[in-house]
């Protein structure tokens, strides 16, 4: 997948590959579990998940989807998350098809 950088002032082309967000995604976890104080440990029962599965999510390994949209919304994330996906799905049915 591709996405398009505009922030140098010109198009760039860059290759996004699944590790790279992964990996995004569990600096993100990380950082607003150790914002709140809270443990690995804390943050699983909470979610009901295992100490396992945040410390995965946490190094980028492979985690639920269930499990991932658990943290968001415990993080206060998930109503963001479901505008942008929004905001996404209604930019492309509303462009026109290129074929």
């Amino acid at each position: 997948m591709c996405y398009i950088d505009h922030y140098n002032g010109h198009d760039m082309f860059e290759t996004v590959e699944i590790k790279q967000v992964k990996v995004e995604i569990g600096l993100l976890v990380r950082a607003m579990r150790k914002q709140r104080k809270i443990s690995q440990v804390e943050l699983a029962r909470s979610l009901g998940v295992s100490r396992t599965s945040v410390q995965n999510m946490e190094q980028g390994r492979n985690f639920t989807a269930d499990t991932f949209l658990k943290v968001i919304k415990h993080m206060d994330l998930l109503e963001q998350l479901l505008a942008e996906l929004t905001k996404t799905k209604e930019h492309i049915i509303s462009a026109k098809s290129m074929y």
